[in-house]
């Protein structure tokens, strides 16, 4: 993995001093079932985002300024319950920092150990999962910690909404709360799906985003792609308004399966993460100090430790 600062911005943008973002590379690959390479992901869209306009035309900022610390790769490989744990006690340690943290994967099974730190962390959180698969298994291939699980511990621990669906077990649906799982072809015949879904996110959100959520024909290169999926525009709008309505705590973003001929695919992985940061930050104080007491940041939301000592006070 290179040790070069995020998109080859200068020094002073990439120290974690300075720096309100951290972004944590998961090179893990340990539990797909089809298309081997996610665990290739985080390089090649390292790559990309070094050959990326680091202007953003639509929110007229230049988001790489707030700072973005790119953290060391986690490479824990011993098991994927011990990758798991592994990258709930790193994210854990920066969101600690006051840090909005992010990571790239890998395969979808990181988000297990994310989505536990950030829901250690943050009061009444919604996950929002936005993918092609639903990954409700409570186990597979004899492991909880499989790529087909990753949103199971969500779904018993916080407030999760499923956007984009479409490929399941039929096991899969007895685990569902139906009323916030959003299926593509529903959406497909509903103009008002962004609103019904921003209808069920609380206050704070954590979003995990399978890049096959995507239709293929704009990234074909993931470990399973499926027809029928979002497209470029409109998921940017459904973004822009998550990002807006709600107070978005972090993101991940998994599964990519880069194609040496096939480049497209690790530029549109490098794009969306850079035009999520720039949702979450183009209206945000360049003063540090103004940002510190921005009502709006994740950091000014009452942790569940902060919540417990007001209480004892």
């Amino acid at each position: 993995m290179t040790t070069k600062n995020y998109a080859g911005i200068p020094d002073k943008y990439g120290k974690l001093e300075n720096a309100k973002i951290v972004l944590i590379p998961v090179p893990y690959d340990g539990t797909s079932t089809w298309q081997k390479g996610a665990d290739k992901g985080p390089k090649a869209f390292l790559e990309a985002s070094e050959n990326m306009e680091l202007y953003d035309i639509e929110t007229n900022s230049e988001v790489y300024k707030e700072g973005i610390y790119l953290a060391d790769a986690i490479t824990e490989n011993r098991s994927p319950g011990a990758m798991v744990e592994e990258v709930h006690s790193i994210t854990k340690k920066y969101i600690n920092k006051n840090k909005f943290v992010t990571l790239f994967g890998g395969e979808h099974s990181i988000s297990i150990g994310t989505i536990r730190a950030f829901n250690e962390c943050f009061n009444n959180l919604t996950v929002l999962h936005i993918d092609a698969h639903a990954d409700l298994r409570k186990e597979y291939e004899g492991s909880s910690c499989n790529h087909a699980c990753a949103l199971y511990e969500a779904n018993q621990t916080t407030n999760l909404v499923q956007v984009g669906i479409r490929s399941m077990d039929i096991s899969e649906r007895s685990s569902m709360n139906l009323d916030k799982v959003f299926f593509a072809h529903d959406m497909a015949i509903n103009e008002y799906w962004m609103d019904d879904v921003l209808d069920q996110l609380t206050g704070n959100v954590f979003i995990t985003f399978d890049l096959d959520a995507l239709d293929p024909s704009l990234l074909p290169s993931t470990g399973t792609p499926e027809p029928g999926g979002l497209l470029y525009y409109e998921t940017l709008d459904f973004l822009r308004k998550v990002f807006t309505e709600r107070n978005v705590v972090g993101f991940d973003i998994v599964e990519l399966c880069p194609n040496s001929n096939e480049k497209s695919s690790d530029f549109l992985a490098a794009k969306l993460y850079y035009k999520m940061l720039s949702y979450k930050f183009s209206s945000k104080m360049e003063d540090e100090e103004d940002y510190a007491d921005d009502k709006n940041s994740p950091f000014h939301q009452l942790s569940k430790f902060k919540d417990k000592e007001e209480e004892e006070y």
